[in-house]
């Protein structure tokens, strides 16, 4: 099969279109053949080591995984001895976050993984691109059991994670401050943002208004900028680790901060898929890479100015 693959730390130009052995699902997986991934903000950090504190999950001196890709939409074409619950020919969406491999043809998951019946109501591109960005968002707002009597600001409401973050708190009957630029507070607005704020125009952190929470999905601010924007009992979380990972460690010292680490259910991508159905979650698409150009979609999503998803079309 054709992949994506690299074999050594760096910058886009270590990825290769190559071709691999396919997998061979084992007794409790089924073997996807995938039409749609993506390439996200932990597909670059990760191959690039931008945070060398990665290496220890990923390979301390060469990559442990060959191929990244972490969200996936395609058609089961095999399934394990002792799989129930999907057959040959389903449509179906999810993640692999742990073991990564969707920049390919084909991809192995367990049948009790992060993984699920495709929406009805989605493409295979639009499906590969509600996953990741609503699991990190998904994360922290149970984290802080967000509900319909708080306030919330995040702040790179256009991103993945922004993006899906504003519809989630949405869904948790929230009230949504975003904060994004002038050519997307209407894509804002269409998520369910009640108040948005362009930061071209504004410095979000000067605003007199206090907030529950303060969910920054880009990295971009700090907890010291953000801490008077929230009540006695706020709390600020965000997606980066921040400067000399302050991140991780102010949590030690302080409530109002929390860095919880992420974990995908297959719990989570049902939600997902009833969200979507239901039109209460949809996809924002940036734009779309042929698998032999997603070197190209690394490079681009480096930039750090994505409007939702970069999808990477494999068939």
């Amino acid at each position: 099969m054709k992949a994506i693959v690299h074999h050594e730390y760096g910058s886009a130009d270590v990825l290769h279109l190559q071709e691999v052995p396919k997998p061979a699902p084992k007794a409790d997986q089924i073997l996807v053949k995938i039409y749609a991934t993506t390439v996200n903000r932990t597909d670059t950090g990760l191959r690039s080591c931008e945070y060398f504190i990665s290496r220890l999950f990923t390979g301390l001196f060469k990559p442990k995984f060959q191929i990244w890709g972490s969200e996936f939409a395609g058609v089961v074409v095999e399934v394990g001895q002792s799989v129930q619950k999907f057959k040959i020919g389903n449509e179906v969406f999810g993640l692999s976050a742990d073991t990564f491999g969707a920049h390919a043809e084909y991809l192995a998951v367990s049948e009790n993984g992060s993984v699920a019946h495709k929406p009805r109501n989605l493409s295979f591109a639009e499906a590969a691109a509600i996953c990741e960005g609503p699991y990190l968002a998904l994360n922290y707002l149970e984290k802080v059991k967000l509900g319909p009597q708080h306030q919330i600001l995040i702040n790179g409401a256009s991103g993945s994670i922004g993006s899906s973050g504003v519809q989630l708190a949405k869904y948790f009957g929230a009230a949504v401050t975003a904060v994004t630029d002038t050519k997307n507070l209407a894509l804002a607005r269409s998520l369910g943002a009640d108040v948005v704020i362009d930061y071209t125009q504004e410095d979000f952190t000067q605003r007199a208004h206090r907030f529950d929470f303060v969910f920054d999905a880009v990295g971009k601010s700090s907890f010291f900028k953000c801490k008077p924007l929230l009540k006695p009992n706020g709390v600020y979380f965000s997606t980066e680790l921040g400067y000399l990972s302050q991140n991780v460690y102010l949590p030690l010292f302080t409530k109002q901060i929390i860095f919880p680490i992420p974990k995908d259910t297959q719990q989570q991508i049902e939600l997902f898929k009833e969200m979507a159905e239901a039109g209460q979650l949809r996809a924002v698409i940036d734009r779309t890479y042929p698998l032999e150009d997603t070197a190209q979609a690394h490079r681009y999503v480096e930039k750090g100015m994505k409007v939702g998803s970069v999808v990477v079309r494999v068939v």
